[in-house]
């Protein structure tokens, strides 16, 4: 039974102008990396399909999802906030990847993918319950939660989201879920400048100082997220992982290195492995200088998957 690498040509599509980081190419860098190293050959393939509106509308107001569908210009772009905005692609490459989402629990949940990696594009952890944001316009793990949660009557799953900016969005989701168990490190004094103060019992928010670097962050693992997550036993875990918080990415000042997103994983896949019966999902958030965030990925993939190449 082989992991699920999970993608689509229209995540490709979705543009918002030249020189913007979150760009098209980031898709490319992944997939070749993961060729190159043979990752690929270890893992089944597939596209992600369209996601229906009662699948988003488990994680977003449905007056939110027809307002956003309906923005989507026939030509040029549309500014949803100072740094995102819409192309005539954007609505479909959103579906995908919120598609991804779905596609890859229901893969893990019914034993058909060991684990599944989504290389997809637009993010989703800023977009909240009827906000977007941050580059964000529908909450691709998000909407796979609620979907394990509701389609597939899991009791308790576990969000880890390790991007370089607090998830906003999933929190908004998610405060008030106590069968969702969410488990954040990010860049303090980043935007959306949020995270400090949790907004649930349900979150374990630990905003780390500009340059912390691997020191740091394996701390605030071990002493703050494990013995949540240990007490919590969940059933499956999801991840929102970012790459921004690499020590060559401008997005963020973290200082990390791949070492360290190869050790985070391995944590969460000891947690998955003693509680959830090794079932992860992982969705592409952030990481935008694309030689890191092709190596970052790279080596998350490869602790995901239990590969040794």
């Amino acid at each position: 039974m082989l992991p699920a690498y999970i993608s689509h040509p229209d995540c490709l599509k979705h543009d918002m102008g030249k020189q913007h980081p979150e760009c098209p190419d980031r898709i490319g860098a992944i997939h070749d990396m993961l060729l190159m190293k043979g990752l690929l050959d270890c893992m089944q393939t597939w596209e992600a399909p369209l996601a229906t509106e009662p699948q988003l509308t488990q994680a977003h107001a449905a007056l939110y999802v027809h307002t956003m569908a309906a923005l989507s210009p026939a030509d040029g772009h549309v500014q949803i906030d100072p740094d995102t905005s819409m192309n005539c692609h954007t609505w479909q490459a959103a579906l995908r990847a919120a598609g991804a989402a779905v596609l890859a629990t229901d893969l893990v949940v019914e034993g058909k993918a060991a684990s599944a990696f989504c290389n997809v594009r637009p993010p989703g952890h800023h977009a909240g319950y009827r906000e977007a944001g941050g580059f964000c316009f529908l909450n691709n793990v998000a909407v796979g939660i609620r979907h394990a949660l509701g389609v597939h009557g899991l009791a308790r799953v576990a969000l880890i989201d390790f991007d370089v900016h607090h998830g906003n969005g999933s929190e908004d989701i998610f405060h008030d879920d106590p069968r969702v168990l969410m488990c954040s490190i990010f860049e303090d004094k980043l935007y959306p400048f949020s995270g400090n103060l949790a907004r649930g019992p349900n979150m374990v928010n630990v905003g780390l100082p500009a340059r912390s670097g691997g020191e740091l962050l394996r701390a605030a693992v071990t002493d703050r997220w494990l013995p949540a997550l240990e007490a919590f036993k969940p059933e499956m875990v999801f991840i929102s992982a970012g790459f921004d918080g690499h020590r060559e990415d401008d997005m963020g000042n973290l200082a990390l290195l791949e070492a360290d997103y190869a050790w985070i994983t391995q944590r969460i896949v000891d947690v998955a492995r003693r509680h959830a019966g090794g079932r992860i999902v992982s969705c592409l958030e952030g990481g935008y200088d694309l030689s890191s965030l092709a190596r970052s990925a790279a080596a998350h993939v490869k602790v995901l998957i239990g590969a040794d190449a």
